[in-house]
């Protein structure tokens, strides 16, 4: 039952709505005077609509732009004072697995990734909120001046602030959504390999705005394709048109034009050589075009027997392949193939050795009967959850696809909307089925699930706590049904949750000039009370730009505890009372790069003679202290 406005009229809206069914074209959206948005008339082109001449107006040029692109920009290239704190009890295998799972707000991820994985990875795929104004999408404040910014982003995130409902009476419906894919998909950018390719599915409700955007950051000679799904199985009766919806796009880009699919191996079994021609092995092709008498006329024309005299007419609708000259010159090549029954039609003799590649193109149709339907993927959620937790997830075979065309071993795959974790699933699956070892980055809010849903129901508080189990879950099931094989004791199913978080710094490291006289004693130690040493060891790798998911070891060197990651790439000690004997023992280990607490030392002269001991006994170590 609809509620009553309880207000008088909105004139100015109801004139917007009917102006929108005349002139759809001129209703845009703006900032009112106290930076609100909301729907707005553009008169010059309202103005240019009612004229029968070119009206006097702003110089018309190509181009992108919505209110809130330009914040959106600026918070693409802000810095974060943020950092990922380990999580082992959530974790599987954190000691060796090269795995990822980040829980947090993806913008923050993408930001923290950059050093380490600045042009690493190899493909992302992501399924972003559709914005049908029925789901939530993520509210980034662009507001707010700098210092506001510095200040919020040094505190602990509160799970749900940043959601809100985009629904379509909201004036900011589309450019609330730019704003939010805008510098994520800048981010991400920045994050492929030159061969790389980012696939995001995506319907017709923001079809068109995503392409531009991936335009404007891909640049559009980037594209690397368009793929249609069916991703419905029978058609939905519930639309008032009567016009079912039933398929979806994966709209592709690539970092540069050297990506490209591995293709489709031509069944060379097929080519044989009955005849014992000399040309070698060849195979019976269709002779029949794709264009009618009116579009090819050149192409409509009869095919004559030379040696019956019978005559094969076109077909009306789609003619010959070739044209007539081609044609009666491989009738004299014997590269035509007449049929022996009246019922037939003359084919083409392709020979093995004429083919130009042994693979041919990919279609941008995919098959439902290869990739799957939505339900399939439901099923597979449900399977390996025992429960539907979420209505519309990806096939395992969509993601599969796209894995197997593009990606080798070792190669690094990333999806930051990762909501039921397919992508994880998928990688592990075909690292299983081929051996490889590719590795995955998955980056999930912790979204809270709707206290009536069957997953808060099964126990699970968020759509990240689904995607862990998930994980879990299709790794140990994956590992017995493949028991016995040869590589699956390799296969890595493990991951290592990682949390986004204020950074381990107090706020005298970043701000000291706000720190009085009387405060100057309780910040002597510039770390936050309630760090553990695996908070700062990430934090460094992150500073450091060393990849996050190398092996980590602990040793006890002189009675102090040291972190070692990837045997010698780094060593790091955060206790206290660090003296000039232990020093010198780790630096005989001669570590790439070592790093210390900056309160860490016994005294001052330790501190001074620190990088001085290095430089005798391991003179290629780089020297830090947080």
């Amino acid at each position: 039952m609809e509620k009553l406005r309880m207000h008088s009229p909105d004139f100015t809206e109801d004139n917007i709505a009917k102006l929108a069914e005349l002139f759809p074209n001129c209703v845009t959206e703006s900032r009112d005077e106290d930076g609100t948005m909301k729907k707005a008339v553009d008169f010059d082109q309202l103005r240019q609509e009612l004229s029968t001449s070119v009206v006097d107006g702003p110089r018309e040029r190509y181009q992108l732009n919505w209110p809130g692109k330009s914040e959106a920009l600026l918070t693409a290239n802000a810095p974060i004072a943020k950092t990922l704190r380990p999580c082992l009890e959530e974790s599987v295998d954190f000691e060796t697995t090269q795995n990822l799972f980040i829980e947090g707000d993806n913008l923050d991820a993408l930001k923290l990734l950059q050093e380490t994985y600045l042009n690493r990875v190899k493909m992302i795929y992501i399924d972003p909120p559709y914005n049908t104004g029925k789901e939530f999408i993520y509210d980034d404040d662009f507001k707010e001046d700098t210092e506001t910014y510095f200040v919020r982003s040094n505190q602990k995130d509160e799970v749900g602030n940043r959601l809100v409902a985009n629904s379509e009476s909201n004036g900011r419906f589309h450019s609330d959504w730019l704003s939010m894919m805008y510098p994520r998909i800048k981010l991400a950018h920045r994050l492929l390999k030159e061969d790389g390719v980012m696939f995001i599915s995506i319907d017709d409700n923001e079809f068109a705005n995503l392409k531009k955007i991936c335009d404007e950051v891909f640049g559009e000679n980037n594209l690397f394709a368009i793929f249609q799904w069916r991703r419905r199985q029978r058609a939905d009766s519930r639309n008032q048109t009567h016009v079912s919806p039933d398929h979806e796009y994966v709209v592709s880009y690539a970092k540069s034009n050297i990506a490209k699919f591995k293709g489709k191996n031509i069944d060379t079994d097929k080519y044989k050589n009955p005849d014992n021609d000399p040309r070698g092995p060849w195979a019976s092709i269709d002779l029949s075009g794709l264009a009618t008498a009116t579009q090819r006329p050149n192409l409509h024309y009869d095919i004559v027997d030379p040696i019956t005299g019978k005559v094969y007419p076109p077909n009306p609708n789609r003619g010959w392949s070739k044209s007539k000259q081609n044609v009666e010159s491989m009738i004299k090549e014997g590269r035509i193939l007449f049929p022996k029954k009246s019922s037939g039609r003359p084919r083409e003799k392709k020979f093995l050795k004429e083919l130009n590649s042994s693979v041919t193109g990919f279609s941008t149709c995919l098959d439902p009967s290869t990739v799957g339907y939505t339900t399939n993927g439901t099923r597979e959620v449900s399977s390996i959850l025992f429960g539907k937790y979420f209505d519309f997830p990806k096939p395992l075979n969509l993601i599969k696809l796209f894995l197997t065309q593009l990606t080798f071993e070792n190669d690094i795959v990333l999806d930051f909307f990762s909501g039921s974790a397919t992508t994880a699933h998928a990688v592990l699956a075909i690292n299983a089925e081929d051996g490889s070892s590719r590795r995955h980055i998955m980056v999930q809010l912790p979204e809270p699930c709707d206290e009536k849903s069957e997953a808060y129901k099964a126990g699970y508080k968020t759509i990240a706590e689904i995607g862990k189990e998930r994980i879990r879950r299709a790794g140990k099931k994956i590992k017995e049904e493949n028991a016995g094989k040869e590589s699956i004791e390799h296969l890595d199913i493990g991951f290592r949750v990682l949390k986004v978080d204020s950074s381990n710094m107090k706020d005298v490291f970043y701000s000291p000039d706000a720190v009085t006289q009387d405060d100057l004693f309780s910040q002597s130690d510039n770390i936050r009370e309630d760090r553990t040493p695996e908070d700062l060891l990430f934090q460094v790798l992150l500073d450091w730009g060393v990849d996050l998911s190398l092996p980590i070891t602990q040793e006890n060197i002189a009675g102090k505890n040291v972190f070692f990651v990837d045997e010698n790439a780094l060593a790091a000690c955060f206790e206290t009372g660090v003296s000039e004997d232990f020093v010198k023992e780790l630096a005989v280990r001669k570590p790439i790069r070592v790093v210390f607490r900056d309160a860490s030392f016994d005294s001052d002269s330790v501190k001074i003679n620190v990088e001085q001991i290095f430089k005798l006994v391991s003179p290629s170590t780089e020297v830090k202290s947080i």
